[in-house]
């Protein structure tokens, strides 16, 4: 193994620790750093007083030297008292940036995610609610699989049927989406708010959207008599209000804006205000109540969500039929097309007993089985099943739902047809697009 020079010092100290580096041409002064593990080993990160990060090649360091040994600095959290004039209200975190801070001294993310964390964050909160708070996994939204979607149910039924007036879940943003869908064909018979929550931006920026988020949140599952699984965040990219939208109805529709979450086909359920006024928009929702919630988390994963394309390989479909697919969701142009090529593939798959469903890539609107002939061969002939305004991703989630409870072609198709979590709407407003 090839030995640089510069390992001997820089292995006798610790990330956080302020040291200078004396290179053959330059000096340099700041903080070590933890190396990021796409840089080559052979790689000194250090934090400059400017806040600017710079990699420094060990092979050109003649000597570093220590000017100040980092300690970590305990934090004495304070005990939250009880208000018995609050509603109770129950944070379950499962990763993402909405409840971690950066320690820019060694570059770690530190949170333990307790009820103290958040209020130390934002002590408002503790005049919403009686918080309690868990940490139930550390997953990116984006590895999230269909059994920490039971998980998170299997929690949050936990808080249901206690003596919590609201639950909160908090999690990354990439799938959140995703994960709403899920949770509202997991949960059965909810009787209080269901309010997920994240942040575009992490907690330690000064734009970030994570305390308004999570104020709202907390407002929300407080307050609400929304008894339904919801996303909670920015409305605008200001911090006007937040939107309350249903979870087979939301969409992240944009990578970096606070107002990425957007209702598609539906109203969104109500506006959240940061002082505590809750305007309720759609009045179609499920209101509190004292049954008891469950969970009903069969779930097929073995199911596909195909993009359709112009000039796609018909063999895709080919592809998930030999890998013992049980279902396909077409995510079809406009009114339900797809290339005519592929129409024997789809025919070969559901002769083999895959569920083909037809959902729009368009999102807004809905798809129609039999405007033109090329629909009518896919609804007729083929027996796909369309699914209305349905999101592709919800369409995903829901085939997934009902055939971990049916293979029978018949109740699959009428299952898949029915509005179970309000998934599916009987007439789209024109103002749901204004959202």
């Amino acid at each position: 193994m090839a030995y640089n020079k510069g390992d001997r010092y820089t292995m006798n100290y610790n990330p956080g620790d302020k040291v200078k580096i004396i290179t053959e041409s330059e000096e340099f002064e700041g903080i070590l750093m933890p190396r990021p593990e796409i840089l080559d080993k052979d790689i000194t990160v250090v934090k400059l007083d400017s806040g600017y990060n710079i990699g420094i090649d060990n092979k050109k360091v003649k000597k570093i030297e220590l000017l100040k040994k980092y300690t970590v600095k305990k934090s004495v959290k304070k005990e939250i008292k009880v208000k018995k004039d609050l509603p109770n209200v129950t944070i379950l975190s499962t990763g993402g940036t909405i409840s971690s801070k950066i320690d820019y001294r060694t570059g770690g993310v530190v949170a333990d995610y307790t009820a103290e964390d958040f209020v130390e964050m934002m002590p408002e909160l503790a005049n919403i609610a009686n918080l309690k708070a868990k940490k139930i996994m550390s997953v990116m939204s984006e590895d999230f699989i269909y059994k920490d979607w039971s998980l998170m149910a299997k929690e949050i039924v936990k808080e249901l049927n206690s003596d919590a007036d609201g639950v909160i879940v908090t999690m990354g943003t990439d799938t959140l989406h995703i994960a709403a869908e899920a949770l509202s064909f997991f949960l059965k018979n909810i009787n209080k708010p269901v309010v997920i929550t994240a942040a575009q931006r992490s907690i330690d920026r000064g734009s970030s959207d994570a305390y308004m988020n999570l104020i709202c949140a907390v407002t929300s599952a407080a307050k609400s008599d929304i008894a339904e699984v919801m996303t909670c965040l920015h409305g605008t990219t200001n911090d006007d209000y937040c939107l309350l939208i249903r979870g087979t109805k939301v969409r992240k529709m944009h990578t970096s804006r606070r107002d990425a979450f957007r209702p598609i086909n539906d109203l969104p359920l109500a506006k959240v205000y940061e002082d505590g006024k809750i305007e309720i928009i759609n009045k179609l929702y499920r209101q509190r109540n004292k049954e008891k919630s469950s969970v009903d988390d069969k779930f097929e994963p073995k199911v596909a969500l195909i993009q359709i394309y112009p000039g796609m390989d018909s063999e895709v479909i080919d592809f998930y039929a030999k890998k013992g697919y049980k279902g396909i969701v077409l995510s079809a142009t406009a009114l339900g097309h797809v290339p005519q090529e592929i129409l024997p593939n789809i025919e070969k798959a559901i002769e083999k007993g895959i569920s083909v469903v037809v959902a729009s890539q368009t999102l807004y609107g809905r798809v129609h089985p039999l405007v033109y002939s090329a629909l009518r061969m896919l609804s007729i002939k083929l027996k796909c099943i369309f699914v209305e305004d349905m999101l592709p991703e919800t369409a995903y989630i829901k085939l997934g739902w009902v055939l971990g409870h049916t293979t029978k072609p018949e109740e699959i198709k009428e299952l898949m047809i029915k509005n179970i979590s309000g998934e599916i709407t009987e007439r789209t407003e024109p103002s749901t697009f204004l959202y």
